[in-house]
């Protein structure tokens, strides 16, 4: 019989989300602690910019018990991803398990086990929670990455407007204004479209380097899923823990792999025109290709072939009488300034101990299975393992994570396993897949399926593939065979509730 525990999720997010699910489908007592008024993390309309819509196809954007509505598109808007989540927290029983407008200042570890969190709430208060268990869902994008130029206050006093872009969220910021968009990511080609679309007077997008960008259709025929989300694509990746069978495989095929590779640039190169706009990225694609890999925003390459958005190498040195000021000397007159730049992965409210012992001095954490750390076995991360469908590899990893917190795994690792399995991934990312360095370190694309199905096993799924070996080999993910998968795996039980009403996290004392 497994003990009860008090559990606090971090984050309300679609990895929050699964996670409660989890931990409260168990029989634990669960607490989420949001810091925002609503659920939905990046989804939450507040952060959203005008126009934004997922990467992922819907089918592969959603939770393994609960499809996205039939009416929704292939690519469904931001707010579309929103109200889904929070049809699944109704359904699922979980808005009552949420304090909205709780944020975590501090958390330390008890001496019997445990944690002591401190938490800011929304009348001003600071309330001491304990929990036994704590998993931390706020994921990769969870504070924004803000920079400061010189000059910017007097560009701002004078009537100009510096924001982040989950910040743009509202049309008439832009409309008959020059907008300068610093940044090449989704997120930055989005707000650069979407301002020209509103009327903006002008529109300028400041990049360091050209980056690979996949249409949401190949030649507009091909969903791109049925290309890069599949085994046969994750087949061309060496993955971790190869054996001398797969290292001579691969090396068998890397004359096809590569010509696949140069093909599949090809296709690009003439689909978007990118050496005629001086776009074309120096680095091979297979060499990117990881959660950093973009989705071309529709209309963006139009624009910039139309002169309508203008595209200028170099990043911002400082503000000076109304223009931005580049690096190379260029200037650009500018009203608004849309920072682009993403998100800062950190957990800042971890003691400094934790901090030495979970990351790296190059910033890569040290998690095994990209989710727990054997020397610190009550805590757990859950969405950092992003991927190109992340509500799946979060569904899957937070049903890992309690069974491993519960001691239920059929697989359940030691520590030394556990810090053997780390050490060997970190040197596979540092040696032979650099890419796979980005969020940490803990980006499980594109090995979506290799990544499910060691979790799979661990938990003592009797079935982890379809039946169909060709279906298996050249389809993408599906969440229903992923619902089937995990109704095979083994159930327990947890000690009984108390017969009062679900136990609050006690107050900390001493």
């Amino acid at each position: 019989m497994v003990k009860r525990k008090r559990v606090c999720v971090i984050g309300a997010g679609v990895s929050g989300l699964a996670s409660a699910q989890a931990f409260r489908d168990r029989g634990h007592d669960v607490t989420v602690l949001e810091r925002s008024h609503d659920l939905g993390g990046v989804w939450e309309p507040s952060r959203s910019y005008p126009g934004i819509k997922t990467q992922s196809p819907k089918d592969l954007y959603r939770y393994v018990g609960m499809a996205m509505p039939d009416d929704y598109p292939e690519w469904p808007s931001g707010r579309q991803v929103y109200e889904y989540l929070r049809a699944f927290a109704t359904a699922k029983g979980l808005l009552p398990l949420i304090r909205f407008g709780h944020s975590v200042r501090a958390m330390a570890r008890k001496s019997d086990g445990g944690w002591r969190l401190k938490v800011d709430t929304p009348d001003g208060d600071a309330a001491d929670l304990a929990f036994d268990f704590v998993v931390i869902a706020s994921g990769t994008f969870s504070d924004k990455n803000v920079l400061a130029h010189p000059g910017q206050d007097g560009f701002e006093y004078a009537g100009g407007t510096v924001l982040h872009s989950c910040e743009y969220n509202d049309p008439a910021l832009v409309r008959g204004k020059k907008v300068v968009v610093l940044g090449f990511s989704k997120s930055a080609t989005d707000v650069a479209v979407n301002a020209v679309r509103e009327g903006a007077k002008e529109v300028t997008i400041v990049y360091l380097e050209p980056v690979w960008r996949v249409p949401y259709k190949f030649a507009g025929l091909v969903n791109f899923k049925r290309i890069l989300y599949c085994r046969a694509s994750e087949s061309m990746f060496p993955p971790w823990g190869m054996g001398a069978g797969g290292k001579l495989a691969h090396a068998l095929a890397k004359p096809l792999v590569w010509a696949n590779w140069r093909g599949l640039e090809a296709l690009l190169n003439l689909q978007f025109g990118l050496k005629k706009l001086g776009l074309r990225p120096k680095k091979p694609i297979e060499e990117t290709i990881s959660c950093g890999l973009a989705i071309a925003t529709e209309g963006f390459f139009k624009y910039l072939k139309e002169g309508r958005i203008k595209a200028v190498q170099g990043t911002i040195d400082h503000y000076e009488d109304g223009d931005v000021v580049l690096t190379g000397g260029e200037r650009i007159a500018a009203d608004v300034v849309v920072q682009a730049v993403g998100w800062k992965l950190g957990i800042p409210y971890l003691g400094e101990e934790e901090k030495r012992t979970l990351i790296e001095e190059d910033g890569q954490y040290k998690l095994y299975r990209l989710i727990v750390n054997p020397k610190i076995p009550d805590l757990g991360f859950v969405g950092f393992n992003s991927s190109f469908a992340t509500v799946l590899t979060s569904n899957i990893a937070a049903e890992w994570l309690v069974r491993f917190a519960d001691g239920k795994l059929a697989d359940q690792p030691t520590a030394s396993a556990m810090d053997g399995w780390i050490a060997r991934h970190l040197e596979w990312r540092r040696k032979e897949r650099p890419a796979a360095g980005v969020y940490g370190g803990l980006c499980s694309a594109p090995y979506h399926f290799r990544h499910t199905d060691e979790l799979l096993a661990d938990m003592g799924a009797r079935k982890r593939r379809k039946a169909n070996p060709l279906a298996e080999t050249f389809l993408p993910p599906d969440a229903d065979a992923y619902a089937a998968y995990m109704a095979t795996v083994p159930d327990y039980t947890v000690e009984a509730a108390p017969a009062e009403a679900r136990r609050e996290p006690e107050q900390a004392v001493g």
